[in-house]
């Protein structure tokens, strides 16, 4: 399933001989166009094999979007498409009202931060931050005060005069971001900036870069394949997969309510559990039966009125799943541990549920030994049924 991002062939600009109008990046946006960034029907291809195709994508003013996704789903791609980095197949790319469809990079009104830091090695941070202004020819009081802002918003005010060799990886990235700052632009487009960074790093990296968005409030649009990087920056989240958008909404809305079995399984850590299953309709209600377990669903949202005899694949997360005494509205079973994980915080314990793997994330605490027998349950109301042929949710 694909939300606010479609793939049906629709009327383009065309120019002579069928080719996409290439005369038109300067041409007002129509007049629904509220969209800070506009895809649309988007095709790319590499040869004969098409990465990319028609897709659409409204991203608004201030909103900060990430595009989400395993290596090889296009988000890369389309991140590139709308710097003007990539050639695309057919479709247009608006930013600001304006067709850039055409348009160079530099003047798409983009500042970019890519995976690698790309800084020169032997200009110092404040030549660094201004090298893009000085050789655009702005007047040197600009570029000071310009520079000035940035290296106080970014805490580089003390490593001006260092070069590149004399900073963290942090650092780096915090210049490779103020260089994209210094152009004073509404659109921000981050290509998986923390990736090189170790885990702490990219921990305060990921707060700064949250902390920068509600400072400016420009539009910015950010890939990666790490879903808590997605969760805790994005105000939508685009999930990618096979160059198109499988689900567009808030974190906390794809969480929730993944669209389809992918979604569902790639958001979460430790992941989805998933069951085969069969749904089956009694007088009382609707009930999904695993094999030797049988959960009513009396309390699951159902999208339609659920079909007796259908095969379905129940999920439910492992933070949804409760030990001990627990209310009579949940599913309640029992299980031998397998094995337990300490985390620190949290402890994952592997159980089983239906003859299938089970894993239950409890609290950090948790005194639990493998080869104990455990009484564990869940609310049907917190769990996610999908078609088992579609994989689409039901």
């Amino acid at each position: 399933m694909i939300a606010e991002a479609t793939t049906h062939s629709t009327a383009r600009s065309q120019g002579a001989g069928g080719q996409p109008d290439k005369s038109r990046p300067g041409a007002a946006a129509p007049a629904d166009g509220d969209s800070s960034v506009s895809v649309r029907d988007l095709d790319i291809a590499f040869g004969a094999h098409k990465v990319i195709a028609g897709l659409n994508l409204e991203i608004p003013p201030g909103e900060f979007l990430v595009l989400l996704g395993p290596s090889g789903c296009g988000k890369s791609t389309l991140l590139n498409a709308i710097a003007g980095l990539l050639d695309i197949s057919d479709g247009e790319i608006w930013i600001d009202g304006k067709n850039v469809t055409w348009a160079e990079p530099k003047d798409r009104g983009i500042g970019m931060v890519f995976q690698s830091y790309a800084l020169y090695p032997r200009m110092n941070v404040e030549r660094n931050l201004s090298f893009g202004l000085r050789i655009s020819g702005l007047p040197k009081a600009e570029i000071e005060a310009r520079v000035k802002r940035v290296s106080e918003l970014l805490q580089l005010d003390g490593l001006l005069k260092r070069r590149p060799a004399e900073l963290s990886g942090g650092q780096r990235q915090r210049v490779a971001i103020g260089r994209a700052l210094v152009r004073n632009v509404d659109v921000f487009l981050f290509d998986e900036p923390l990736s090189n960074l170790d885990a702490k790093l990219r921990n305060e990296l990921r707060v700064e870069i949250k902390k920068l968005h509600q400072r400016l409030g420009n539009t910015m649009i950010y890939v990666t394949h790490d879903q808590v990087e997605a969760m805790t920056l994005a105000d939508r989240i685009a999930v990618m997969r096979g160059g198109v958008i499988q689900q567009l909404g808030p974190p906390k809305e794809i969480y929730r309510r993944p669209v389809n079995r992918f979604v569902a399984s790639f958001i979460g850590s430790p992941g989805m559990n998933f069951f085969d299953g069969r749904i089956e309709t009694t007088a009382s209600g609707a009930e999904v039966r695993l094999d030797g377990a049988t959960v009513p669903l009396d309390r699951y949202g159902f999208k339609r009125p659920p079909e007796g005899g259908r095969k379905a694949i129940f999920g439910i997360r492992p933070e949804h799943i409760t030990l001990g005494e627990t209310p009579p509205e949940q599913f309640t079973t029992h299980g031998m541990v397998d094995l337990v994980e300490g985390m620190g915080a949290d402890t994952i314990v592997w159980t089983s549920l239906a003859g299938a793997p089970l894993t239950i994330r409890t609290d950090g605490d948790t005194a639990i030994r493998p080869g104990e027998t455990i009484r564990f349950s869940f609310d049907p109301a917190n769990a996610c049924l999908f078609d088992a042929e579609t994989d689409l949710r039901l």
